[in-house]
């Protein structure tokens, strides 16, 4: 498999816009997978809500006989 990366932009209407003539035309009429990363700079976003979840659960499953682990 290759991957291929390159900006894009989504459209107001929720459409992919791709550059001109970015991919090879060996691509032409072929399936593929789409990936879409996007930047996560704003301050609505998941991560501390993920990491506090993260957190409790793994701590959910700490029982007083792991302990013993604290002293290694």
């Amino acid at each position: 498999m290759k991957a291929y990366e390159f900006p894009a932009h989504i459209t107001a209407d929720g459409k992919l816009e791709l550059p001109e003539a970015v991919l090879p035309s060996e691509l032409n009429n072929q399936a593929v997978r789409i990936i879409v990363l996007t930047n996560d700079t704003d301050s609505t976003s998941e991560q501390p809500q993920w990491q506090n979840l993260t957190a409790t659960q793994f701590l959910a499953g700490y029982d007083s006989v792991d302990a013993i682990y604290d002293e290694i």
